[in-house]
């Protein structure tokens, strides 16, 4: 994905963003993989999906947190 759309500052922090979410994320995208690929079609829903919507808050809730982390670094010039 090309961030080429953006103003070249806002391009720069979406790629480091990108980059510092891809890393965290990497773990819980592989265990989302495993839990889906192992379960039998008849657990896919119920504790299963469950289990996926609390993996993806968390990646989201880490989203929010590197940006704004990103913020108070000095990432941007923009008011909060």
């Amino acid at each position: 994905m090309s961030f080429a759309h953006l103003p070249e500052d806002q391009a720069r922090r979406a790629q480091e963003l990108f980059d510092s979410l891809m890393t965290v994320a990497e773990h819980d995208l592989r265990a989302v993989a495993e839990s889906l690929a192992t379960k039998p079609d008849d657990q896919l829903f119920g504790r299963t999906e469950f289990e996926l919507r609390d993996r993806v808050l968390r990646l989201g809730a880490q989203a929010l947190q590197a940006a704004a982390q990103q913020r108070k670094k000095g990432g941007t010039q923009d008011p909060a």
